[in-house]
């Protein structure tokens, strides 16, 4: 009985002894180094770290000097036999050429005067004639058509309806507008202008300048698809017939008279309640061009080799690219997304390298792997996965991944600054998700919320980050994540906005689950098949 006694309390003495071993680790995740890290990475001077772009491989160079100091192993080989921290890939993006408008003497350039919905393409520069087309309305109670042919011609139309001076709306002839007033109206009228054998469709969506840019703001993300990217070479289906949204100022050009005028005869139409459609008149010449382009672009990685476990793999993860720079010149700095997670990788990283000099390295092996192209489609780590594993899938234990951590969500504002949302723990693996809760139990005491781990989650954020690359080869994740917020692919997403000491120990959570994981004596098991 004595012997049991001794042997349960060496037990007991050991596992303290453990748990002091990986807080004394866990505390050189400090936020001053998070927060000095991430002033380098989401600097102007990166301009927003899109894929393929100089800032995004400046940003790849500061990265792998961090894992190279934290004498990190470079384990990509390259064709002359030689590793490096790079891990380089290809992108082919269809993406706009020369685009321009040319109308009185000027020439309009997208995105900076104009933006369109849809694809379509005009290789050369070819002439055209404009008319003005009212609101663009066609239907039983009011037709801008009716003693108009726009056959081969660009339309110049209004977003919305015609307006009485006393407040109705006429087609309504009342207060409340009709269908023509919708979102939807715009590709309605776009549908309806080409089927009548328009050329082109110009749509006036902003009155003056300041409006213009807070359309392009509102539809950047949208606009990004235009610029698609992949890792193969892709066809597009375009066609010959463009909607363009213009100014006010660039409608008057088009039709070849000046901003009062055309208000003039917007002003008849809401008058008389008729259309005044074929009233104004112009010329244009108009170039379209799509292209396609290969990128290069790249992940980087870093590895620290495990002892009695090192041919088994855990991946610690995050994106380090951004949405680069708006078309008003404005830089999308990305701090919260995901400067927050490639800081808190590299941290983690000099954390357990720290461990390893000193005697108290991993069992297991673990790769810091950050990514590029997510922005674009999570491209980086399908290249990873699906195309090039350097490390085998077949041996990777699991992928933490860590997205957007540091800054609090609209839904927490003024509840809480000590919560993290975990995703997808339970869903590969029931031990993963046992260790994650024990971890925080036991170190963090933070408040694990699981909102967006639900199957019904409408905005689908277990799909959207890396992880779901490893977790569609049925490899367990967890994917950590503070939340959306108003900055969210905006220009404020800045450092001044990030909670530190919230991205400190989230980053010490990783750290803590990943400490259990890669030292732990059984391999986590994959048990689960969840939604």
């Amino acid at each position: 009985m004595k012997y049991l006694r001794y042997s349960v309390g060496f037990l007991l003495l050991g596992q303290l002894a453990m748990a002091q071993t990986a807080m004394d680790y866990a505390n050189t995740i400090q936020a001053a180094d998070l927060e000095k890290h991430l002033r380098v990475l989401a600097a102007d001077d990166m301009q927003g770290r899109e894929t393929g772009t100089a800032g995004q491989r400046k940003a790849a160079d500061y990265i792998a000097k961090q894992f190279a100091d934290e004498k990190l192993q470079p384990i990509v080989k390259s064709e002359d036999g030689k590793t490096g921290y790079f891990q380089p890939f290809k992108l082919y993006q269809k993406t706009w050429g020369e685009f321009y408008v040319k109308a009185g003497g000027k020439t309009y350039n997208y995105p900076k005067d104009f933006i369109v919905n849809g694809l379509f393409a005009v290789m050369q520069e070819t002439p055209g004639e404009t008319v003005f087309a009212g609101y663009g309305i066609f239907s039983d109670q009011y037709n801008d058509y009716a003693k108009l042919d726009v056959k081969g011609k660009a339309v110049v139309i209004l977003e919305g309806e015609p307006k009485k001076a006393n407040g109705n709306y006429v087609i309504t002839n009342s207060k409340k507008p009709s269908d023509w007033s919708s979102e939807e109206s715009v590709r309605k009228k776009a549908i309806i202008a080409k089927d009548k054998g328009a050329e082109q469709v110009f749509i006036v969506s902003a009155e003056s300048p300041e409006a213009y840019r807070q359309l392009v703001a509102q539809r950047t993300a949208l606009m990004g698809r235009f610029n698609r990217m992949s890792l193969k070479p892709s066809m597009e289906k375009i066609g010959a017939v463009g909607t363009f949204l213009i100014t006010q100022e660039m409608a008057a050009n088009l039709l070849n008279t000046t901003a009062p005028k055309l208000q003039s005869a917007v002003a008849k139409i809401n008058k008389t309640g008729k259309p005044n459609s074929g009233v104004l008149k112009g010329k244009i010449s108009l170039k379209a061009e799509r292209k396609d382009e290969i990128l290069e672009s790249s992940n980087v990685l870093g590895f620290l080799e495990g002892t009695d476990k090192k041919d088994e793999i855990v991946v610690i993860s995050a994106h380090y690219d951004h949405i680069g720079v708006n078309p008003d010149g404005q830089v999308n700095n990305g701090a919260n997304d995901d400067g927050s997670g490639t800081v808190s990788v590299i941290e983690i990283a000099q954390a357990f390298a720290k461990a390893k000099a000193e005697g108290h390295g991993p069992r297991r092996s673990m790769l810091f792997l950050t990514v590029s192209g997510e922005e674009k489609g999570l491209l980086g780590s399908e290249y990873y996965t699906d195309m090039n594993p350097v490390l085998p899938l077949e041996n990777t234990v699991c992928d933490l991944n860590i997205d957007m951590v540091g800054r609090v969500d609209d839904l927490h504002e003024g509840k809480s600054d000590n919560y993290i949302y975990v995703i997808g723990s339970d869903k590969l693996s029931s031990e993963l998700h046992q260790i994650s809760e024990e971890a925080n139990r036991k170190y963090t005491m933070m408040d694990l919320d699981y909102k967006y781990n639900e199957p019904s989650d409408p905005q689908r954020i277990y799909y959207r980050s890396d992880h779901y690359n490893f977790a569609k080869h049925k490899i367990p994740i967890i994917f950590y994540f503070n939340g959306l917020h108003a900055d969210y692919h905006r220009p404020g997403d800045d450092v001044e906005k990030i909670d530190f000491k919230l991205a400190e120990k989230s980053a010490r959570l990783v750290f803590y689950t990943a400490w259990e994981i890669v030292n732990r004596e059984n391999k986590l098991v994959v048990d689960s098949n969840k939604p």
